[in-house]
């Protein structure tokens, strides 16, 4: 499946059979875009051929020589471009609870490292220029855990933390283990 594996090209059968033309027809019309800007090209397929996002952007994005929507494999590829701190403090984050829950795994999805158990995500971090967010999973888990999270700035569904934050293990033991409490 495209959106499973990141290969573009594996949008193109669909693309063809939906929209009627060869994929060839499709480069051809952005050829004549080259100079337009990714937003414009997707705004092309969607507003003149009926393309959905998925399509569009699977299309615009192989013509500008990217094969797959999966920039980073591992935790080490995903952190390699930012700062020793950042670095630190993310392997510390998904630490604090694989030390209490050994059978969870660092995996990478949406091109952010989770953290998983089986099946099911329990948290996900992403790294910003001046902070991380920590995007627990599961219903209402932000909600039970407010009153623990006042010295953040907590968002609909991620909680901002500093890029050199103090890991409060406790903290993330108790969301993952109320997370896992959902499975």
């Amino acid at each position: 499946m495209a959106t499973q594996s990141g290969d573009r090209s594996a949008f193109f059968p669909a693309i063809e059979k939906k929209y009627g033309q060869p994929m060839s027809y499709w480069f051809g019309r952005l050829k004549e875009l080259d100079a337009d800007k990714y937003p414009a090209q997707i705004a092309y397929l969607r507003q003149e051929h009926g393309f959905s996002q998925a399509h569009a952007n699977a299309v615009v994005m192989s013509h500008r020589g990217s094969s797959t929507s999966k920039r980073f494999t591992t935790l080490t590829s995903y952190l390699e471009p930012h700062d020793a701190v950042k670095k630190k403090t993310v392997k510390a984050i998904f630490k604090a609870i694989q030390v209490k829950y050994p059978e969870m795994k660092v995996v990478i999805a949406w091109n952010h490292p989770m953290l998983k158990l089986g099946e099911d995500y329990i948290l996900g971090v992403s790294v910003l220029k001046n902070h991380l967010l920590i995007g627990p999973w599961g219903d209402g888990i932000i909600a039970k855990f407010a009153p623990k999270l006042t010295e953040y700035k907590v968002n609909k569904k991620t909680i901002q933390v500093p890029v050199d934050w103090d890991v409060d293990a406790k903290l993330l033991v108790d969301i993952a283990k109320t997370r896992v409490a959902q499975l």
